[in-house]
């Protein structure tokens, strides 16, 4: 825009009548080429100057399949790395985040998210294995273990076969997947066919004890049970189980023999009176302690005699002692308080 334009030449010829004549400035001509981007293609920056940065581009010399190879073995690396982790022997990991948190699990899904895996083929695996979490809650390890042996064994296919045969390849493992899920899944594999989970305790014990035992192992046949029971009490024909209805509580002292289920609420503190079991009881929650509220100000109270220091809390007392009044008059046996209870 600051460049100095050329004085425009002063025409000689005389016009002739009926002569239509233009004139363009040269400033805008000059304008409009140096804003227009650009079309020349650098040959010898290639493929890559015409990305953005940081994109990068992969191609295969003579169809030999080395980007597809690099994928795969990314892949296997993400499925070799948390092989340790399969199993009721499975080795928990130590992941630290991007917050500096640590957690240590042995869960696929949880590693995966707080990991962050960047690698497309890799990522891949991680939406499987967050779908399998998804839709069945289990098995996320098993199924980052199989998708990598199935890579792996794709690696020696391709290295006996070649590139060039990866058609057939993947032909093969369509042919396989539709041989399993149509002809041997559901003539050969079905094991046991269960009904309602709220009705049938033998059926979905029988579901619950192989997946306990890759978590638990030698204690399937006590917990299945006992959630089998939990499950029966919150669940209802037509309903989802919410899992948020189950709650655990740990008391010191036993085992995991001494477990039972109950159909209630279970305070693991103890009484505050000498009253320990009472049948059909009324009860009353509150989120609040039992006890007289404080005032938000100080104050000094001056005491002379003895007889102001018995007199001092009697208002107080007395107040206390209407409210637990009209909580017992209410017929409320048991009460149930997120606080303390004042010793008054």
């Amino acid at each position: 825009q600051n460049a100095e334009l050329p004085e425009q030449p002063q025409s000689t010829t005389p016009l002739q009548p009926n002569t239509c004549f233009t004139y363009i400035s040269s400033a805008y001509i000059y304008h409009s080429i140096m804003s227009r981007p650009s079309m020349n293609y650098n040959a010898a920056a290639g493929l890559g100057g015409m990305l953005k940065d940081g994109h990068e581009h992969y191609f295969d010399d003579n169809e030999g399949g080395a980007v597809v190879a690099r994928s795969i073995s990314a892949a296997c690396e993400l499925s070799r790395m948390l092989s340790s982790s399969l199993g009721p022997q499975g080795r928990c990991k130590l992941v630290v985040n991007h917050l500096e948190k640590m957690m240590v699990t042995s869960d696929c899904a949880a590693i995966l998210s707080e990991v962050g895996v960047e690698h497309p083929a890799a990522k891949l695996l991680e939406k499987a294995v967050h779908q399998q979490e998804q839709e069945c809650g289990d098995a996320t390890n098993l199924t980052l273990m199989f998708a990598g042996e199935l890579l792996k064994n794709t690696m020696e296919l391709m290295r006996t076969m070649g590139w060039k045969h990866s058609k057939d390849i993947l032909e093969g493992y369509h042919m396989a997947s539709q041989k399993l899920l149509i002809d041997l899944l559901p003539e050969h594999c079905v094991v046991k066919t269960i009904g309602h989970p709220a009705k049938d305790l033998e059926g979905i014990q029988t579901v619950l004890k192989p997946v306990l035992a890759s978590k638990q192992y030698g204690t399937q046949d006590t917990l299945s049970e006992l959630i089998a029971q939990a499950c029966q009490i919150v669940l209802q024909d037509g309903m989802v189980l919410q899992p948020e209805s189950i709650r655990t509580v740990k008391i010191l002292g036993g085992h995991l023999g001494q477990s039972v289920c109950i159909k209630g609420f279970v305070a693991q503190r103890g009484v505050e009176t000498t009253k320990t079991e009472v049948q059909k009881a009324k009860i009353g929650v509150f989120a609040t302690a039992i006890e007289a509220s404080g005032t938000e100000a100080k104050g000094t109270v001056l005491m002379k005699t003895a007889d102001d220091l018995m007199n001092y809390n009697k208002t107080e007392e007395a107040k206390m002692d209407e409210i637990i009044q009209g909580i017992a008059e209410s017929g409320v046996q048991v009460v149930v308080t997120g606080g303390n209870i004042s010793d008054m």
